[in-house]
C-alpha cells in the first residue's frame, strides 16, 4: 500500500504573515491566544491563499492551554473571525479537542484523534485538474504527525481559500510550519503499484493504492461516489472481491456490476444495466431502486465478493460496445443541481429514457453470484450488456474505505 508521510523544509519560501488576525498574538511563526475577552475564539488568518503551489501547511502544538479547543483549516477571505474555522460558511476546520470535523456548521462529526502538545496537524488540498485554472472544487484532507486522518470533498468559493488557525482558551499556543511538504511514495523515490490503470472512472471516491475511499458529502442520494473497473468480468477474469476497511457512518457501501455509461450519482443496482449487493441493508437491487431480501448485513472487516458465471461457448461481442441503453452523462447532466428529487422520480425518468433509447438486437444470459467471506450468498440471472458487465463500487457516507482484488483467483 502507498505510503506518505511529511517532512519539513527550512526556508523562507512561505512566511508566517497574517493577512488578518484578531484575539491572537503572532511572533515570528508562533502564534498565542490573546483575546480580551477569555471566551471569545481567537483566529489567524493566513495572507497567502492556498493554491496548487501552496497547497500544505501543518500546525504543532506548543501548549494546549486550559481546554486545548485549537482548530486547523481553511476559511473564505471574509471570513467572521469571532468564528472558529469549520464554524461558518465556506470553511473546514478540524477540532484538536475533540477530534471533531466541522464544515460550514456548528456541528462537528467524529473524523479523528484528540490531539495535544507536541503534535503535528497537517491540512493539505488536491484540487480536480478538469476544474482548470479557476478550481471549482477540492479534496481537503488533515494529517496528524504525519499519518493522514481522513478528507472531504469541498466547493472552493470564488475568492479562495486561506490556511487558519483557531485558539479558545487560555495559554494556548501554536507554532504554524507553513514550508511543510506533503510526500507520496512518488515523491519519495518509493515504487508504487499502479493501481490507478485498473479504474475507469473515480466520482467523488479517492484511489490510495488498492483502497477506495469515500470523498462526497453524504448528505443526499445524489451524493453517490461511484468506482468503475476499466475492464469488463469474463471467462478468464470473471470474480472480484472487496474488503470493508471502514464502514463509515453508514456503511451505505454497495458491490457489484454495472454497464459502461452508469451515471456517477448512483449506487450500482439502482439503474438499468446494473445489479449489486447493498451492504449496509444485506438487499440485492437488480435495475431499480428498490431491493429484495438477499444475505446478511455486513461489517468492518467482512470480505464480499461478485461474479459472473457465463453459459457455455460464451464468446464476448468485441464489435460493439454499446447496449443502447441510458446514457450516462445524459442522466449526470439531468441531476446536476436537483438534490431535492426522490428515489421513485429518479427510477421513472430512468425508465422512460430506457425505454425511448434501447436498441438490443441480442442479449446473453448470465448468471450473477455474490459472497460473503467465503461463503456463497446466492445469483441472481441476469441479461449481459453490450461491452459486458464492469466491477463497480458505490459509497455514500462519510469515511467509508473499501480494499479492493480485482483479481483475487489469479496466482
Amino acid at each position: 500500500m502507498m505510503e506518505t508521510n511529511s517532512v519539513i523544509v527550512t526556508s523562507a519560501k512561505h512566511r508566517c504573515s497574517p493577512l488578518r488576525c484578531h484575539g491572537v498574538q503572532v511572533e515570528g511563526d508562533t502564534i498565542s491566544y490573546d483575546a480580551d475577552d477569555k471566551l471569545s475564539v481567537g483566529v489567524y488568518m493566513n495572507k497567502e491563499k492556498i493554491s496548487a503551489e501552496f497547497n500544505y501547511f501543518e500546525v504543532e502544538i506548543v501548549d494546549t492551554g486550559s481546554k486545548g479547543a485549537i482548530a486547523v483549516g481553511l476559511i473564505p477571505k471574509h471570513y467572521r473571525l469571532d468564528r472558529q474555522p469549520g464554524w461558518d460558511h465556506d470553511s473546514v476546520g478540524y477540532h484538536t479537542d475533540d477530534g471533531k470535523l466541522f464544515v460550514s456548521s456548528r456541528l462537528g462529526r467524529g473524523f479523528g484523534p484528540t490531539c495535544h502538545t507536541g503534535d503535528r496537524i497537517g491540512c493539505g488540498v488536491k484540487f480536480n485538474p478538469s476544474d482548470g485554472p479557476r478550481y471549482q472544487s477540492c479534496l481537503i484532507f488533515f494529517t496528524k504527525n504525519g499519518k493522514e486522518i481522513g478528507s472531504v470533498s469541498v466547493t472552493v468559493p470564488a475568492g479562495g481559500l486561506y490556511p487558519a488557525v483557531g485558539l479558545h482558551s487560555v495559554g494556548e499556543q501554536v507554532r504554524l510550519l507553513l514550508d511543510a511538504v506533503w510526500l507520496t511514495a512518488v515523491d519519495d523515490g518509493m515504487m508504487v503499484d499502479g493501481y490507478e490503470d485498473d479504474w475507469f472512472r473515480l466520482h467523488d471516491v479517492r484511489l490510495n493504492s488498492n483502497v477506495l475511499e469515500y470523498t462526497g458529502a453524504g448528505s443526499s442520494i445524489t451524493d453517490v461516489g461511484l468506482a468503475q473497473a476499466k475492464h469488463p468480468l469474463d471467462t478468464t477474469n470473471h470474480y472480484y472481491e472487496i474488503e470493508i476497511v471502514d464502514p463509515g457512518v453508514n456503511c451505505y457501501i454497495s458491490v457489484g456490476l454495472t454497464r459502461k455509461g452508469y451515471p456517477k450519482h448512483r449506487h450500482p443496482g439502482w439503474n438499468q444495466g446494473s445489479i449489486a449487493y447493498h451492504a449496509d441493508d444485506g438487499k440485492i437491487f437488480v435495475g431499480r431502486g428498490t431491493g429484495d431480501p438477499f444475505g446478511p448485513t455486513c461489517h468492518q472487516g467482512d470480505t464480499i465478493g461478485c461474479g459472473i458465471l457465463f453459459p457455455l461457448n460464451y464468446e464476448a461481442d468485441k464489435h460493439n460496445d454499446s447496449d443502447g441503453s441510458l446514457d450516462g452523462d445524459a442522466f449526470d447532466n439531468f441531476i446536476e443541481g436537483n438534490d431535492d428529487l426522490d428515489m421513485s422520480d429518479l427510477d421513472d425518468i430512468d425508465e422512460l429514457i430506457v425505454d425511448h433509447l434501447k436498441a438490443v438486437k441480442k442479449q446473453v444470459v448470465v448468471q450473477v453470484f455474490f459472497t460473503r467471506n467465503g461463503q456463497n450468498l446466492g445469483r441472481r440471472e441476469v441479461a449481459l450488456p453490450r461491452g459486458g458487465f464492469l466491477p463497480s463500487v458505490g459509497m455514500m457516507s462519510c469515511r467509508e474505505k473499501v480494499k479492493v482484488d480485482l483479481h483475487p483467483l489469479s496466482g
